[in-house]
């Protein structure tokens, strides 16, 4: 099949395209950089050149790839600010509303046949309940302060996305990604901050984060591009776990001392609301729907050996 891959030099983008590639299907990849039209090409992709934020680019560059499927994995996320949550993810939202919706309208002009779009489940989830949530379970009614445009945004992606009855619309929540090309892997800005104990514990810890490595997270895509049904897929490892579980292990696994722990107190005062709903009230997720549908199973399990493994 043809596929449009919107955001094919990003962390999971570098991820997907080879693996489309070597299933046999025709890649076309959208940038907005004149800049990474080769290294679309070293992936094995056609370089389409657009900024998602224009809908006439986006309209000329679907109708130039004509795609049976899009893919939509766009985002601008620079240095994560959790006191400043909302403007670290600000371009990020943009490409979430009016990126989808520009995406949307150029492949209903051409009549494509299914839509895959990023969404997250690493903090949406409502802080109340259980600690591992479903796909049928609401997202955060009332996120905090700092975080209400973010959660907002990712709301109206998933709401236009699985209203489009023209296509098949297909949203992943992806976990917190680690790996390659992130933040999180060897030498990244979150690992480095553990290993120099600036990464502190904060209050009970009890927030339970869901990981994905950005590998399994691109299979999960390329399973759901070829063979997905409409809905909402959980794309997370098997370990979801609370901080005060997983902050130590990664350290150990850095060859870095003990996390600092901080009282609630203090890690609002350092980290904004934001950062202590993270640690204390977070939800992790269920990937039981991705695994049975998609026929999906997380080459990296968990994240314990994943860690490791980076």
């Amino acid at each position: 099949m043809r596929v449009l891959l919107a955001g094919a030099t990003g962390a999971i983008g570098r991820q997907l395209l080879p693996r489309l590639v070597a299933a046999g299907h025709d890649v076309h990849g959208l940038t907005r950089s004149e800049k990474k039209r080769a290294a679309i090409r070293e992936l094995g992709g056609v370089p389409v050149v657009a900024d998602a934020l224009d809908p006439d680019q986006v309209a000329q560059a679907v109708r130039s790839a004509k795609p049976d499927v899009i893919i939509h994995e766009l985002t601008a996320i620079g240095r994560l600010d959790l006191r400043h949550f909302d403007r670290s993810f600000a371009q990020t939202n943009r490409l979430r509303i009016e990126g989808t919706a520009h995406l949307l309208s150029a492949g209903r002009a051409i009549g494509i046949r299914r839509f895959v779009a990023q969404s997250n489940g690493a903090f949406t989830y409502a802080r109340t309940g259980g600690p591992v949530k479903r796909e049928e379970d609401p997202l955060d009614p009332v996120p905090p302060r700092g975080m209400r445009e973010t959660v907002a945004a990712v709301l109206k992606l998933e709401e236009a996305v699985l209203g489009a009855k023209w296509t098949e619309g297909i949203v992943l929540r992806y976990g917190a990604f680690y790996g390659p090309g992130t933040s999180a892997t060897t030498g990244g800005e979150q690992f480095e901050l553990v290993r120099r104990r600036r990464f502190p514990l904060v209050g009970n810890g009890a927030g339970v984060w869901s990981f994905v490595h950005v590998a399994d997270a691109a299979d999960a895509t390329l399973a759901a591009a070829e063979h997905g049904h409409r809905g909402i897929y959980n794309v997370v490892d098997d370990d979801p776990a609370p901080v005060a579980e997983w902050l130590p292990e990664l350290a150990r696994a850095l060859g870095a001392k003990r996390p600092v722990r901080l009282p609630r107190v203090i890690g609002r005062v350092l980290a904004g609301e934001v950062g202590v709903v993270l640690m204390t009230e977070l939800r992790g997720a269920s990937n039981g729907k991705a695994q049975r549908e998609l026929d999906w199973h997380p080459a990296h399990r968990s994240w314990r050996e994943g860690f490791t493994e980076g």
